[in-house]
């Protein structure tokens, strides 16, 4: 079997931002979406309640989107994108049953707990999950695996950690800037603050071969 395509970085990049732009600007303008979302709305919503349904229905569809995208591309579904749109289906759909933000504001939380409790435990019982999670090319040694593993566990806590503070202490549109501006540069200057651990443990081609 031939290997999966990988997709360029800066479009892979697009391609995990897209929603989260559109999820921004769709709360922020709602009526630029309204031809998307107002059929499925009861009449007489306050201005807040149909941007936060308008800008939830558009996260629904563009992360699907992005994964349909990621598919014709790669010929395979990367494991969190995928998880994460799931969530984004289960949660976004409870918030237009029941009007709720609350469930959308919590997606965040649950899938980050949900992959912080996955490498953890993975990690516990000897369970190497994260190279498939990142979906990554890195070639580490078993230490260097264990060591990142550990590291993206607790970090994923840290984000859920901080989710639920802002959830609880923010107004609607704080938490949706924060979620649409503030996770990714955290999670992107924390992957780079991995780099000299990545470095220590890479195994080099020539050091592969020697397994051969």
């Amino acid at each position: 079997m031939s290997a999966n395509k990988r997709i360029n970085p800066l479009l892979k990049f697009a391609l995990e931002l897209g929603p989260l732009v559109l999820f921004f600007l769709a709360n922020s303008k709602p009526a630029l979406f309204s031809w998307l979302v107002a059929p499925a709305l009861p009449a007489g919503l306050p201005a807040e309640q149909i941007a936060i349904l308008t800008s939830t229905a558009v996260l629904m569809a563009s992360v699907v989107v992005a994964l349909a995208a990621s598919w014709v591309l790669t010929k395979h579904w990367p494991i969190m994108p995928l998880v994460t749109a799931v969530a984004v289906l289960f949660f976004g759909g409870l918030t237009f049953v029941f009007q709720d933000k609350t469930f959308i504001q919590l997606k965040p939380t649950v899938v980050n707990l949900l992959f912080g409790c996955a490498l953890l435990i993975g990690l516990a019982f000897e369970k190497l999950l994260l190279p498939i999670a990142l979906d990554s090319v890195l070639h580490l040694d078993e230490e260097g695996w264990k060591k990142l593993t550990l590291r993206w566990g607790v970090f994923f806590f840290v984000l859920a950690g901080l989710n639920e503070a802002v959830r609880l202490t923010q107004s609607w549109d704080v938490w949706t800037g924060f979620k649409s501006f503030g996770i990714m540069p955290l999670t992107l200057i924390f992957a780079l603050a991995q780099t000299p651990l990545i470095m220590k443990h890479e195994i080099k081609a020539e050091d592969e071969k020697e397994h051969f």
